[in-house]
């Protein structure tokens, strides 16, 4: 299923810090929205994942996923900058790669 390659790609590519394979999986309209800041240029979803890769996220466990043809939606608990967190995001696809993402975190107790 292209949906979960591209879920697991997206998961390899962080646990690596590799900013290139991740890049690699959005289209180039690509917009990410997060409740800090909208990319909607390769430019900024560069910055904005540059950004993330530093803080050093770490999937600690992946609570749930859910994909269909062309949307993934997930939930996962994760270190990030040192912080747990819970995290929720959806991913959807346009010729098998991310065109449009939106993530979540919360402090973990």
């Amino acid at each position: 299923m292209i949906a979960q390659d591209v879920f697991d790609r997206q998961l390899a590519a962080i646990a690596a810090g590799d900013l290139d394979a991740l890049l690699a999986q959005y289209h180039p309209e690509a917009v990410v929205v997060r409740f800090d800041r909208v990319a909607g240029s390769p430019a900024e979803v560069r910055g904005l994942f540059a950004a993330y890769l530093e803080a050093k996220p770490q999937v600690d466990e992946l609570v749930s996923v859910r994909t269909s043809d062309d949307v993934i939606f997930y939930q996962a608990r994760m270190t990030v900058g040192g912080n747990r967190v819970e995290t929720y995001g959806t991913l959807v696809l346009r010729d098998g790669l991310i065109w449009r993402q939106t993530a979540a975190a919360r402090p973990l107790a």
